[in-house]
């Protein structure tokens, strides 16, 4: 009996996951313990936070919170950081944490208005350059003046919905029939290869847009949540920070949107694919049909959701609100108006944003390892040794390859602070704090695109429910990335040295 219970536990730990992977986690916890003996705890941070990246790149084989959180708990036990600083982290991302329970709960509630309005431009657009170029630019804008979660929350929604539609066709149901869109079994041998291409399609503008969302966040004020943090500090209130920013974040936009029109001309590392025919017919027939079967209590709701889609654009435009306060109204606003009151349906919008919230504050856990055993010091020391006129592009650098490990928003913090520490004890100009202000910002924005943990909109996206679907992992989310970050960080670099 015992050999079967202990059997038993081991087959219930991570759940389905497979046997080499839960053996890979419980090899990690084993020799985490060993290494802050033997080797100290600088260099077993170092190794947790590699171990926690694994757990990221490994998020189709398990959600990454599990794995990743038994990694923050043993770190909290053997003293590398502490529950009181993860909390702290907690209470300074707190803002993200509210935006990312209510605001993508919010768009929840306005997807019918979004697929009405995406199903006519994919149908209607025809060119596959155009279409992602609009995807990206679309991104860009409203990241700028929104945030670059809930843009991507948006886009999640609308791949989704089609996905939806597509799979249920292809699996021989109708547009209103329940189903499990994780299940392919129902999918024939004659239909698989348009099902691949179709997720190929949707990876490449779910792509597109993710970077989108970074090239619009650099650029402005609200952005961004560490753009606010670092504006604050430099002083600089909303025009300034865009003028401030312009000379590194215009030649990147640039640069970006042509990047985007090259890899899908050339088809490169996987982008060029196009919407199948196949698909193209089902979803122009399922836009047919959704037009000639709208009732007229249909077309209010879709009117209602367009008019909170408004008051959010305005309200996050003009700051009317913290963004999480935003997402709040939004739900109420969106819910009132469409009929939906019931506790049951509202549940739904909320099975998104529940499980990274948590999967965040265990990321919390692992930047207080970062905080507590001050990982990234030496490259901070290094950059300050350095000839004054070679530290705007190395703080630049620096800080894109920090952020791509772990986060931008903390990244960004630990720099200011101590960029600002310097100002404040007369070791640099206030001319040349600005400088390094600018590339702190743009370092932290641009360059973390590389990996899905350097910005937080990019980890949704991985974790999210539709990356499983349309196979969109940490390794192709990287290689998707790849032609963005070089031609993005090589032009940002370029600007630091000879624009600023």
């Amino acid at each position: 009996m015992p050999r079967t219970i202990s059997a038993s536990i081991l087959k219930n730990f991570l759940g389905n996951a497979a046997d080499w992977y839960k053996l890979t986690i419980i090899a990690f916890l084993v020799i985490n313990p060993i290494l802050a003996i033997t080797v100290g705890p600088f260099i077993t941070g170092w190794v947790i936070v590699l171990e926690f990246i694994f757990c990221l790149a490994m998020a189709l084989k398990c959600y990454p919170l599990q794995p990743g959180g038994l990694i923050a708990i043993e770190a909290i036990v053997m003293g590398l950081t502490s529950a009181d600083t993860v909390m702290h982290k907690t209470e300074q991302n707190f803002e993200v944490i509210l935006l990312l329970i209510f605001m993508v709960a919010g768009i929840f509630f306005l997807k019918d208005m979004l697929m009405f309005i995406f199903t006519k431009i994919i149908t209607r657009i025809r060119s596959k350059t155009l279409l992602s170029l609009m995807f990206c630019f679309s991104a860009a804008v409203l990241s700028a003046f929104l945030d670059a979660l809930t843009v991507t929350a948006v886009i999640i929604t609308v791949a989704a919905g089609f996905y939806g539609v597509y799979h249920k066709v292809v699996s021989g149901k109708g547009f209103d029939s329940d189903h499990d869109h994780a299940d392919d079994t129902g999918i024939g041998d004659e239909t698989r290869g348009d099902l691949e291409a179709f997720r190929a399609f949707l990876r490449n503008l779910m792509m597109h847009g993710a970077v989108g969302t970074a090239l619009g966040g650099v650029t402005t004020l609200v952005g961004e949540p560490q753009n606010l943090l670092i504006g604050t500090v430099a002083g600089w209130e909303f025009i300034e920070f865009a003028v401030r920013m312009a000379p590194v974040s215009v030649p990147v936009f640039v640069v970006g949107m042509l990047t985007c029109v090259m890899v899908e001309k050339f088809k490169i590392l996987g982008y060029g694919a196009p919407l199948p025919d196949a698909a193209r017919r089902i979803l122009e027939e399922y836009d047919r049909l959704e037009d000639e079967n709208r009732t007229a209590q249909q077309k209010a709701v879709i009117i209602m959701q367009a008019a909170v889609a408004l008051f959010l654009v305005v309200a996050l435009a003009f700051h009317w609100a913290a963004v999480g306060l935003i997402g709040l109204a939004v739900i109420v606003l969106a819910t009132v108006f469409t009929g939906i009151i019931e506790e049951h349906q509202l549940g739904h919008a909320f099975e998104e944003a529940l499980p990274f919230t948590a999967l965040l504050v265990v990321f919390f856990g692992i930047v207080g390892v970062i905080y507590d055993q001050h990982l990234f010091a030496p490259v901070i020391d290094w950059v300050f040794s350095l000839p004054q006129d070679a530290q705007v592009p190395a703080f630049f650098m620096a800080n894109g390859v920090l952020s791509a490990i772990s986060d931008n928003v903390f990244v960004a913090t630990v720099y200011i602070g101590e960029v600002k520490a310097a100002l404040d004890s007369g070791q640099i100009s206030r001319e040349f704090f600005d400088l390094l202000t600018i590339a702190i910002n743009t370092g932290t924005n641009i360059p973390s695109v590389a990996t899905p943990n350097g910005q937080a909109a990019f980890l949704f996206l991985l974790t999210s429910a539709l990356a499983p679907l349309i196979r969109l992992s940490y390794g192709k989310m990287v290689v998707l990335a790849l032609p963005y970050t070089i031609t993005m960080t090589i032009t940002g670099l370029l600007a630091t040295i000879y624009i600023l």
